[in-house]
């Protein structure tokens, strides 16, 4: 088998069960340690290994990060590569935090790239983030974003705090 089929046998028998949850968030997800141990039966069994590595490529105007994951058979190798910024504005996270939570993202989805995992259905597909949506006019909580918009509210406070349908936000701005 080339490295084209080893990395194509993995693609296709890949099971890696999203395990962690986010209690703020109320999603579950995995993570790019989960992808790994999904991938080791693989590794000896196939006789290829995978690597990740990770480069600072920008810091201006916020620091880049390249995280390239490769499947090698000691002869040829694939390579798959994700860009993830790391917000220095993150509250309640110091430095290397943000660094780690950045790197942990990155390494995720190279992983994700190269095993080709489909995450539409992921936490980052769906998650609004801890916010509540309104997602229509007969929402309850639409009469009391129209009541504190019509009393002087900043729709941007609204938008902080819930995700608006279009439709929704243009009947706010409206008022």
């Amino acid at each position: 088998m080339n490295i084209n089929e080893k990395l194509a046998t993995i693609q296709t028998k890949f099971k890696s069960k999203k395990s962690r949850f986010n209690s703020f968030g109320k999603y579950y997800f995995r993570s790019a340690e989960d992808i790994l141990e999904a991938t080791k039966p693989y590794l000896l069994e196939l006789g290829v290994s995978v690597i990740i590595n990770e480069e600072l490529i920008s810091t201006d105007p916020m620091p880049i990060l390249k995280t390239t994951a490769s499947i090698s058979d000691g002869e040829t190798a694939i390579h798959a590569a994700a860009l993830v910024g790391v917000d220095l504005n993150q509250k309640g996270m110091q430095t290397p935090q943000q660094f780690g939570s950045a790197s942990s993202y990155g390494k995720k989805y190279a992983l994700g790239n190269l095993f080709l995992i489909d995450d539409t259905q992921d936490s980052d597909a769906v998650n609004d983030h801890g916010k509540g949506a309104i997602s229509s006019t007969q929402d309850p909580a639409f009469a009391k974003a129209k009541d504190y918009v019509s009393k002087g509210g900043d729709i941007n406070a609204i938008k902080k705090k819930y995700t608006l349908t279009p439709e929704v936000e243009k009947q706010l701005i409206t008022l």
